[in-house]
């Protein structure tokens, strides 16, 4: 039997750094292989195993992680068309590989808030750019109304609209009887019972109406679009739609944009009808304020500018998380997996911004004395 050479590297001076490897590297000569590689001590700037005459797994995980710790791209190692498939499947293996153990030093924490600072400031700036196409597209519509699927926009009202008051009027209505208690429970000791009306009134037509239809919508409805756009594109039937010449946006975003535009609007109205109907119950039946004048009362002192102000946030918010909510499913990689990540993500995006988005809107209107 011929006697195959053990494994050997050269780096020749007029190479420009490419190692050249030859002989043997297979698991038998593995430790004489790792003494080989780390013998070297020239710049390598590339890796030619094309004149090795026989590799196995171990040999090229050994010459995958020399490569890596030496800070080498995937196109500077040179292997024969024959171990190609080999190191095609190992690769594939060694990225399924479990994570380092995390590091908790000061540097490792700088570098891991650079990477979500840049990771948050690429998500803005990619939501951004979804905004304006779908904005473009929106505009579109007016001069070809054809192209508008109104069937889909009308089942998506009843489901993100319609379906959900039930849930958004329950849970106005406990809020609402929740801050009339809280308010009575401080003003009683003043005796101020009479200002909860005040206190519920303007409490749920600016912030907690809208702010609370926002986030069971944000919980409900952006999850249920990113799961529905994340399966089709699991399934492959978005590249389907694309390939019969069909616009994914026109079909699947806009509709539910559409339908949220028109729905969160009529849900914060109604959140706002259950706030104030929560309030009614604590004065009639723990303030002893008849229902008569607590609405006189309500009617005397409550301005509309504090609906409109309430109101006037809602499409903002529906943009937010129809957007988000569409653009997580257009994200999915088309696992199982992937689907539950963008779910998630899409839920924390949007709660958290309509947030953010609250809490600044709140801050403007009242420097601005509205």
């Amino acid at each position: 039997m011929k006697d195959i050479p053990p494994p050997d590297c050269v780096l020749p001076p007029d190479a420009d750094g490419l190692l050249r490897l030859s002989g043997n590297w297979t698991l038998a000569t593995a430790l004489r292989s790792s003494e080989v590689l780390h013998a070297q001590t020239g710049t390598v700037t590339g890796i030619d195993a094309r004149a090795i005459d026989r590799l196995d797994s171990a040999g090229v995980l050994l010459l995958l992680r020399y490569a890596h710790k030496l800070g080498l791209q995937d196109d500077a190692l040179q292997f024969r068309s024959d171990h190609q498939a080999l190191v095609c499947t190992i690769e594939e293996v060694a990225d399924e590989r479990p994570k380092p153990q995390r590091d908790y030093g000061v540097a490792a924490a700088l570098d891991r808030l650079g990477r979500s600072v840049h990771a948050i400031a690429g998500n803005i700036v990619v939501l951004v750019n979804f905004l304006g196409e779908n904005l473009a597209k929106l505009a579109r519509l007016f001069r070809q109304p054809r192209r508008f699927r109104l069937t889909a926009a009308v089942n998506q009202m009843e489901e993100v609209g319609l379906n959900a008051v039930p849930l958004v009027a329950l849970l106005s209505y406990l809020v609402g009887a929740v801050i009339a208690f809280l308010g009575s429970t401080i003003l009683r000791d003043f005796g101020a019972e009479i200002y909860v009306v005040e206190l519920v009134s303007i409490a749920f037509l600016r912030e907690f109406a809208v702010l609370l239809t926002a986030i069971v919508l944000a919980g409900r409805t952006a999850s249920a679009f990113t799961a529905q756009i994340g399966a089709m594109k699991a399934r492959e039937e978005i590249d389907a739609i694309q390939t019969l010449g069909l616009d994914p946006i026109d079909l699947l975003v806009l509709p539910r944009v559409v339908a949220l535009l028109i729905m969160l609007p009529l849900l914060t109205f109604v959140a706002m009808i259950a706030g104030l109907a929560g309030g009614v119950t604590v004065g009639a039946f723990d303030l002893d304020i008849p229902p008569q004048m607590y609405l006189a009362r309500m009617h005397d002192t409550i301005e509309v500018r504090h609906m409109l102000v309430g109101l006037s946030k809602a499409p903002v918010f529906a943009l937010i998380i129809a957007l988000i909510g569409c653009l997580e499913g257009l994200k999915v990689e088309g696992t199982a997996q992937s689907v539950g990540e963008r779910t998630t993500s899409s839920v924390v995006q949007t709660i958290s911004l309509v947030i953010i988005l609250d809490a600044l809107a709140a801050l403007w209107f009242m420097h601005m004395g509205w």
